[in-house]
């Protein structure tokens, strides 16, 4: 329980914002009526859940209620957390290091909090005495090439870089080439933000990649997409811009202890059926977690 504690702890908003709405109502012994439907069904477009999730969980309440497998509001709650449960673990897999050198290519628009991601993932791997290497392909911005650098300092990783203003797809073909010539375990590619709707620089990405596989034909192994949970819908339409130019092959959905609209991460799952492979519930390193669907929805339903 002291796990689920700690998680749930760290999504207070979420709770404060959606569930702990759902536990006050299904504390009263009055019936199911239309008026409290319609709550719910506001309640969970309110928190991000999306219309496709939303229209699925009304139903499988309303065909509870026609089989009599929900006669109280406490069954209603358990019906949405069911649907939560059933979404989540269908995307629920871990990212699995099956190859050496394993490449990620890790992408996401400003502000996601990707450099983070990669630092922190950066220092879960050398404490797994893996040989760590961190490409910095964002070379629009020197302060991004330093920030990366500090990570790798902090996480004992190799880091290889270039000037701001690089050719970011040339960075990432050298550091990869690298990498296969050094006999790295891992290796983290960082690249420029960049919002899904501005249609050149998502196409110079598809550069980074195709570099990626020149240096090596297999890579990358895994296309790590970032999202920021706070954004809302807006995550969505991000994941479906870069999933179509770049196949993406996993999520991390960061700032999840940042927003009381914690239905984004079931939205996206049941829209895209990409694996969710970490959550970000704070600033720290053990604040990357790795997602498991039970454990993510007992805590947001934990009293």
């Amino acid at each position: 329980m002291g796990f689920l504690k700690s998680v749930s702890e760290k999504l207070f908003k979420t709770k404060e914002g959606f569930t702990n709405k759902i536990h006050e109502e299904s504390k009263k012994d009055e019936p199911i009526t239309d008026d409290y439907l319609e709550f719910i069904e506001e309640l969970l477009i309110e928190a991000d859940f999306g219309v496709k999730v939303t229209q699925r969980i009304m139903e499988e309440i309303e065909e509870g209620i026609d089989n009599s497998s929900v006669k109280t509001r406490r069954d209603v709650e358990q019906k949405i957390r069911d649907v939560c449960l059933d979404v989540l673990e269908k995307v629920e897999q871990p990212l699995e290091i099956r190859k050496k050198p394993f490449i990620v290519l890790t992408v996401g628009i400003n502000g996601s909090g990707k450099t983070t991601t990669i630092g922190k993932l950066a220092s879960i791997n050398t404490d797994k005495a893996k040989r760590v290497m961190l490409v910095a392909a964002d070379t629009f911005r020197a302060a991004a090439i330093d920030q990366l650098e500090i990570w790798a300092k902090r996480a004992n990783a190799s880091i290889v870089k270039q000037q701001e203003g690089s050719d970011p797809a040339s960075v990432a073909f050298d550091g990869v080439h690298s990498a296969v010539s050094r006999n790295m375990d891992v290796v983290f590619v960082d690249t420029a933000g960049r919002l899904h709707t501005q249609k050149n620089l998502m196409n110079e990405i598809v550069k980074v990649k195709n570099a990626i596989t020149k240096a090596y034909k297999e890579a990358p192994h895994e296309v790590l997409l970032v999202l920021d949970a706070t954004i809302g819908q807006n995550a969505i339409n991000q994941a479906r811009e870069f999933n179509k130019m770049l196949n993406v092959t996993g999520i991390v959905l960061t700032k999840m202890d940042g927003t009381a609209k914690g239905g984004i991460i079931v939205a996206i799952s049941e829209e895209f059926k990409i694996p969710i492979r970490y959550i970000g519930i704070g600033e720290q390193i053990e604040d990357l977690r790795v997602f498991n669907a039970r454990d993510f929805v007992e805590s947001v339903f934990l009293p």
